[in-house]
Order: structure tokens, then sequence, then C-alpha cells
């Protein structure tokens, strides 16, 4: 597999491994949510400041309003998240 198509797969296995533990297979619940950041995305995770924060985050997530993050919610977070690291200055 290509770097992009290796980085594809990974971001799949990786919502998978923490959906449906709570609630739906193929939903993140907001526990779930939550310990995906802690893990995954510590620096995001440090960078709130307190737990209104990341429930703010959490929220804003769930475009469809249904309490839970699916696959494409996640792919905007990532997305987002690679935009930002891709924008900081350079050295």
């Amino acid at each position: 597999m290509s770097q992009l198509e290796t980085a594809m797969a990974i971001m799949m296995k990786t919502f998978d491994t923490y959906a449906g533990k709570e609630g739906k297979k193929d939903t993140l619940t907001k526990g779930e949510v939550k310990t995906l950041l802690e893990k995954e995305l510590p620096a995001l995770f440090k960078a709130a400041k307190n737990p209104a924060e990341m429930d703010k985050i959490i929220k804003d997530l769930d475009f469809n309003g249904d309490a839970e993050v699916d696959f494409t919610e996640f792919v905007v977070l990532v997305a987002a998240m690679t935009c930002a690291a891709h924008d900081r200055p350079k050295k």
C-alpha cells in the first residue's frame, strides 16, 4: 500500500478500535471519544484546560446532533487537526 492508503487504513482501524465498546459498533459515544482523544491525540486533550472545553470539542464533533460521533464526523476531526498541524509556522 502507498503511504496515503496506509494512513487511511490506520484511521479506519483507530476508529473501529474505540467504536462500539459502549454503544453502537459503528459510532463513538462521548466516553469513547474522550478515550480516543486521550490516547490518540494527547496534545489536543492536554490543550483543553478544563472538562467543559473537552465537552465542547466532543459536542462540536456531533454535527447531526444524535449524541454519537460516526466515522464521517471522526474524519472531519482528523482532517481539521491535520490542517492545523500543516499550517504551523515553518522553522
